[in-house]
């Protein structure tokens, strides 16, 4: 049972409208994610794996790289690596060699080698599919552990990284900042076998519309459902120019705006950065804590992230 505490809080009205009720806004969240199914059909995972130990690795490799990044590694990491029983005795300099580019790789390297040994001993090389084991697992927390069992286990679970608590506070669907609780008041608003359907769709939408620092309001397809309306451009032609991604001539015209700013994205639509830095659960120490002999060999992370 979830405390008072952990409940989706209702927006205030605005202009001098009363309070949301807590009935109008389980309608509007659910009528939001209807939208956001229409406008993302293939939203999904953009970590590249083929099993749940792959999913976990890649996951754990994700802490402050893209994921982009984290696809270029893990093809050559997981031929070399292809059970937990590889990992559990890799050889250290080996192991930090392949994912250098996902940057703190000394950090991932322990995380890697724990995992796999712990795989090993506690579950017979099988990756466990349930959250209390996955959590307990070295270098695993909350939000991997429903990355996983969303993507690779087929088990809902709803994932509170960046993206998803900005856009579910920006919405208005919970005023929580703790990653946990948000993740407990927004399961009471969406039926639990959309959540980690939603959970990617959210995801999509904040790489693509809803941006941090200049959200493409005037080119939103919840605009009329989102609270925040206006924070971001509301020009149709200036916030069309702030959509990226190919997908953005189809959410254009799901805003209304017409075919003449659709055909003008296809073309001029920058592309989306497939996850940016995820904050890591695993704590990691600052860049500089770790002197290198050399340029050549300074561990360092992704060009230019942080997430």
């Amino acid at each position: 049972m979830q405390t008072s505490a952990s409940r989706a809080q209702p927006v205030a009205g605005s202009g001098g409208r009363a309070p949301e009720s807590r009935l109008a806004l389980v309608r509007r969240a659910r009528r939001m994610n209807r939208s956001l199914a229409e406008a993302y059909p293939d939203a999904h995972c953009e970590l590249d794996f083929t099993t749940p130990l792959e999913l976990a690795v890649a996951t754990i490799l994700s802490a402050q790289c893209t994921d982009r990044r984290v696809n270029e590694v893990t093809p050559a990491l997981f031929a070399a690596y292809p059970d937990a029983a590889a990992y559990a005795g890799a050889d250290r300099h080996e192991l930090e060699q392949l994912i250098r580019p996902t940057g703190f790789f000394r950090n991932k390297t322990t995380s890697l080698i724990g995992l796999g040994t712990a795989v090993v001993e506690r579950f017979d090389g099988e990756l466990p599919s349930t959250l209390a084991e996955l959590v307990r697992l070295p270098g695993i927390g909350r939000k991997t552990a429903n990355v996983i069992l969303g993507d690779a286990f087929g088990v809902p679970g709803i994932t509170v990284d960046t993206h998803f608590g900005r856009l579910v506070q920006r919405w208005g669907w919970t005023a929580l900042t703790d990653p946990v609780k948000i993740e407990h008041a927004i399961g009471e608003l969406i039926p639990r076998r959309e959540w980690t359907l939603l959970s990617h769709r959210v995801i999509f939408h904040g790489r693509r519309v809803c941006h941090s620092r200049r959200p493409a309001c005037g080119a939103c397809l919840l605009a009329r459902s989102c609270p925040s309306y206006g924070v971001g451009a509301v020009d149709p032609e200036q916030a069309a120019r702030l959509v990226k991604g190919v997908e953005a001539p189809r959410l254009l015209r799901l805003a209304g705006l017409g075919d003449d700013l659709a055909a003008e994205a296809a073309t001029t639509a920058k592309p989306v950065e497939p996850g940016g830095p995820t904050p890591s659960e695993t704590p990691v120490a600052p860049r500089a804590a770790e002197p290198a002999a050399s340029a050549a060999t300074d561990e360092s992370g992704p060009s230019g992230a942080a997430r």
